[in-house]
């Protein structure tokens, strides 16, 4: 086991701390960060103990353009084909052409399930979540783009990223040192459904 990274806030510091961050600075996360960042990964809940996750590293900025450009027509198609009152706002960002849906960051990290393994997608969330609770403790932003998965579920992207016929994309999450101070935003109380208790 690798040794832990320095951090300065606890677990629950860190949940209430974690956001969404859309805007990077240009500094590249080192290798050993990423190492910390997957050993954080794979310490998730895994069903029957199955350990099903593999993860697509990319670091290489003029890709990731590449990879947008051909992502955003297929989110167009999706949204448009899907098209609700809840996203028809967000439509014309992807017609933008300067628009990455990567946000420019650095680095993608691509979290894939292998399909054979029972509850494959929950244990790659399962893997998303500390992957990026272990980002904000160490002072990294990260964002899942979740727009992106029919791009990478696609056979011709799959090749070109070597992604194994077994494994499915499940958690696209780019990582980088924020480049803005996230707002917070407010959450509904718990909806409790039902709450049972003995007499």
């Amino acid at each position: 086991m690798m040794p832990l990274p320095k951090v300065e806030m606890n677990v629950f510091e860190t949940i209430l701390a974690r956001r969404s961050v859309r805007n990077y600075k240009v500094d590249k996360v080192d290798s050993g960060t990423i190492r910390n960042l997957l050993e954080a990964a794979i310490r998730a809940p895994t069903a029957m103990h199955q350990e099903p996750c593999g993860f697509i590293i990319i670091q290489d900025k003029q890709l990731l353009k590449d990879l947008s450009d051909r992502a955003k027509p297929l989110i167009l198609a999706e949204m448009h084909l899907n098209a609700s009152k809840n996203i028809s706002h967000s439509l014309g960002i992807f017609d933008q052409p300067d628009f990455n849906i990567f946000y420019n960051a650095e680095t993608l990290i691509i979290i894939c399930g292998k399909t054979e393994a029972p509850l494959f997608e929950a244990d790659c969330w399962l893997a998303a979540e500390n992957l990026m609770l272990a980002a904000c403790a160490m002072g990294l932003g990260s964002c899942v783009i979740g727009c992106s998965l029919s791009a990478f579920k696609s056979v011709e992207i799959k090749k070109q990223l070597h992604i194994p016929v077994e494994f499915t994309a499940v958690a696209p999450i780019v990582i980088g040192y924020p480049d803005e101070v996230a707002i917070p935003t407010s959450r509904k109380s718990p909806a409790i459904i039902t709450s049972i208790k003995a007499n």
